[in-house]
């Protein structure tokens, strides 16, 4: 199953550490955030889930629930989760799903359909393309895809970043430009007319192009 941007995210069943899920039910009308590993008992991805769990209230504020996925079962999440906590200062309070069947790493296609066997004997290596993020709408349509090297970390502030920008701009008919930040300048959309923008921002926007106009953040 290829998986696009704007396309139903897939729905399943799991077992996590927080006990049976079926997904859809489970986001409900919130955000949601998958972000998957290849195995438990890595380095990088260890520092990641205690990042993400310090994280974890920013994306509470923003109505955006986190789910994270390994390709192994539940009781070998639940002794890793001592580990990072240890290692990385924070508990992970979010539910955290087993994957030994590979069943739900095929769903979202970051291992081939016809790949066999389970997470029995498989490695990290022969796992590496289980290192995605998913964002989701809460019409559960998928906003965002990103798959990272291993050897490469996360960055869950500019995941945040990014979700920011997705809830201003669903909202809001406006795009943010390279590096913008909360509270930073918008670009009108083009889909906006001048005389249209005129009634949404009285107080007026700078022109650089015709095709180029910021604005104040709306909202702010």
């Amino acid at each position: 199953m290829s998986l696009r941007l704007n396309e139903t995210v897939p729905d399943f069943s799991a077992e996590t550490t927080h006990g049976s899920i079926h997904f859809h039910e489970w986001l409900g009308d919130s955000w949601g955030i998958i972000f998957s590993h290849p195995k438990d008992f890595t380095p990088v991805c260890t520092t990641e889930l205690g990042s993400m769990a310090k994280l974890e209230p920013e994306f509470a504020k923003r109505n955006c629930k986190i789910i994270g996925l390994s390709v192994d079962p539940v009781e070998s999440h639940l002794r890793w989760e001592k580990d990072i906590e240890e290692t990385q200062g924070c508990a992970v309070n979010y539910p955290m799903i087993g994957d030994p069947t590979l069943s739900i790493a095929k769903l979202f296609d970051m291992l081939p359909a016809e790949e066999v066997g389970t997470s029995d004997g498989r490695t990290a290596a022969t796992n590496q393309t289980v290192r995605s993020i998913f964002v989701i709408g809460p019409d559960k349509k998928i906003k965002l895809m990103l798959t990272y090297p291993m050897t490469t970390g996360r960055n869950f502030h500019e995941i945040l970043r990014v979700l920011d920008s997705m809830q201003l701009t669903s909202t809001y008919k406006v795009a943010t430009p390279a590096n913008w930040q909360d509270g930073d300048d918008v670009i009108i959309v083009s889909s906006v007319s001048d005389e249209e923008a005129k009634e949404k921002y009285p107080e007026g926007w700078k022109t650089i192009k015709p095709y180029l106009r910021f604005v104040s953040q709306p909202g702010k």
